[in-house]
């Protein structure tokens, strides 16, 4: 495991901290609920961290078994050179994402734990945008060719990290308390309207990364 691989896939985590729905229903709780926030938010985010933990084991192992088999044919000139195609298209695409008009998440009606854990998979099934990270992340981990013991650990800590800004904001609002009400409604109104362009962004990176990983093999 090299240091520009864990670089990598360290800033793809960072990128996909940038989630809309999982900040929008942080900041959405700690705005409106009063008892136990904090046992329900981590009961939400935890969801979120396992669903997409074990997600992303299938997948790597998945696309173990294909790198496994195919790895010459991906590492093919034409293969590369459609690699870089689509990394093109998703880098001039980002450009021409409609804006939307409301967010891309629901508020919950009732906040219980089971409601949490219902969420958590929601949001993560909804937020298809900003799993182009993760799925480029873990595409990485596979053609470095990694044994499970380090892409596992690695996986696990891409999802911890994935999480971190809901879980500062929870250490702020115990913190700081009612001066948190005014940003937490200035985040609320942000994330209500940059969800496209957070993923025209998300796009924008992927597709250079698809690209540069592509040319060596053009």
């Amino acid at each position: 495991m090299n240091t520009e691989l864990l670089l990598m896939i360290g800033g793809l985590s960072l990128l996909d901290t940038l989630s809309p729905a999982t900040i929008g229903i942080t900041v959405y709780l700690l705005l409106t609920e009063k008892k136990k926030v904090g046992l329900k938010l981590m009961v939400y985010l935890f969801t979120v961290i396992g669903f997409y933990f074990s997600a992303g084991v299938a997948i790597k192992l998945g696309f173990g078994f294909f790198f496994e088999v195919f790895s010459t044919f991906l590492q093919n000139r034409v293969v590369s050179w459609m690699l870089f195609i689509v990394g093109g298209i998703l880098f001039i695409w980002s450009f021409y994402v409609p804006k939307r008009k409301k967010s891309s998440y629901t508020s919950p009606i009732t906040k219980t734990n089971s409601t949490m854990i219902a969420l958590g998979v929601t949001t993560s099934l909804v937020e298809v945008g900003t799993a182009l990270p993760y799925f480029t992340a873990i595409a990485l981990m596979t053609n470095s060719g990694l044994v499970w013991y380090e892409w596992l650990p690695l996986l696990f800590a891409y999802n911890v990290v994935m999480v971190l800004p809901p879980f500062i904001l929870y250490m702020l609002y115990m913190l700081l308390g009612s001066v948190m009400q005014k940003p937490l409604k200035f985040i609320q109104n942000q994330v209500s309207k940059s969800s496209s362009s957070l993923a025209s962004w998300i796009m924008c990176i992927v597709g250079l990364l698809l690209m540069l990983y592509s040319v060596d093999y053009l």
